[in-house]
């Protein structure tokens, strides 16, 4: 089957898209990519989608209309990857605007918008949506989502293989040997912490908003890293935390970097974007140590194009293999799109999409709701 997947995330910075097609065994699938495309956020509405999810004060009607002008950016990326409309089936993740993971008796929630109704009536083709409902209402995280997806489309290797997303936050997936006493060990995924969140937010701060991101990792060269800040920052609690744990700009974003900001002196905007980008590698490094040891950590997303962090990653996890995981097929941007077409075909299935292991639910579950086009007779 050809499934079409969206995939817009915490960094806001539009919207990717794969074609991709599935067949076989449910829990190993074969599986091709056929095409792909990116559509960035005109500025103006990314900067919407920025502050609403930072808890700016908004109307119904903003809401409203926030969420027609993100759902057609998210058509017009679908289109421009399958402009014939081949794909039997569309899964869109929609755009995070608050994420609330669960604390004490209190169950998590989480919000991504999405009008997917008009969606599905845009591209002529049902559009599986709102992934992260069913594994909430069991108890569970609800995110990250990715490392089944993971589990299911990358062989293993002689060791624990370690996948990063270096997004608006750092999420890791390991996955167990295929051979030795830990080959029926379960998936492991949890959201580390801030990534692009800081960083882009921090380089529009300093630029005026002349500039939305620090490209290639330039201006934190130019500066030095507060290292006994870092070593004070990676003592809070959200990084001490045990998994299954998740996060977003809620506990990172505007105030969180603001509140890092007063901490350097003197500030120097190289030098704070240096200490942010050793920050998040950091923050990987020590999750790394805590966890299963790996052969290699394979980084894929945005910040796998920062020079300067991959950098700092490289430094602060020696002795791991650190390699693009486009090396297997999988672009920087195509992971997260290309697992939410698989969750989409999952879902067609009536398959459980969620891993316990990850999330903490009760009970893994089918994730996601269906909007059929609506006044269209659609055969799968």
């Amino acid at each position: 089957m050809r499934v079409l997947g969206l995939m817009s995330g915490t960094s806001a910075d539009g919207v990717d898209a794969v074609l991709a097609s599935f067949s076989g065994p449910i829990r190993r699938p074969r599986w091709q990519i056929h095409s792909r495309a990116s559509l960035p956020y005109p500025e103006a509405l990314r900067a919407q989608i920025v502050a609403v999810g930072q808890g700016q004060p908004t109307s119904a009607a903003e809401l409203l209309e926030l969420g027609e002008a993100l759902t057609e950016v998210q058509a017009q990326a679908a289109l421009a990857c399958d402009p014939e409309g081949s794909a039997q089936r569309v899964g869109c993740h929609g755009q995070t605007l608050w994420h609330r993971p669960p604390s004490g008796e209190r169950t998590g929630n989480s919000w991504q918008l999405l009008h997917a109704q008009r969606l599905a009536w845009r591209l002529r083709t049902p559009v599986v949506f709102d992934f992260r409902a069913a594994d909430l209402a069991l108890g569970g995280q609800g995110a990250p989502l990715v490392p089944a997806a993971d589990a299911a489309l990358l062989p293993p290797i002689g060791g624990w293989r370690a996948l990063l997303n270096l997004g608006g936050i750092a999420n890791l997936t390991l996955l167990p040997p295929r051979s030795g006493p830990d080959r029926q060990a379960a998936v492991l995924g949890w959201d580390c912490g801030p990534a692009n969140s800081l960083l882009d937010l921090a380089v529009q701060h300093f630029s005026q908003g002349e500039r939305s991101f620090d490209a290639g990792g330039a201006w934190a060269a130019e500066g030095q890293a507060d290292e006994a800040l870092i070593s004070r920052w990676l003592q809070e609690p959200y990084f001490q935390s045990q998994p299954p744990k998740s996060t977003g700009r809620e506990l990172f974003g505007a105030a969180d970097l603001q509140r890092r900001l007063e901490q350097l002196n003197p500030l120097q905007p190289a030098d704070a974007l240096a200490t942010l980008t050793a920050f998040t590698a950091a923050v990987v490094a020590q999750d790394l140590r805590q966890a299963p040891p790996a052969l290699e950590l394979l980084v894929a997303g945005g910040g796998a194009r920062n020079a300067t962090l991959m950098r700092e990653l490289r430094r602060r996890c020696r002795g791991l293999c650190l390699r693009p995981l486009a090396e297997l097929g999988i672009a920087d941007s195509d992971r997260e799109a290309l697992a939410f077409a698989l969750l989409a075909w999952w879902h067609g299935l009536g398959a459980s999409g969620s891993l316990t292991s990850v999330t903490g639910a009760s009970q893994p579950s089918v994730l996601g709701l269906c909007a059929e086009p609506p006044g269209l007779r659609h055969h799968p």
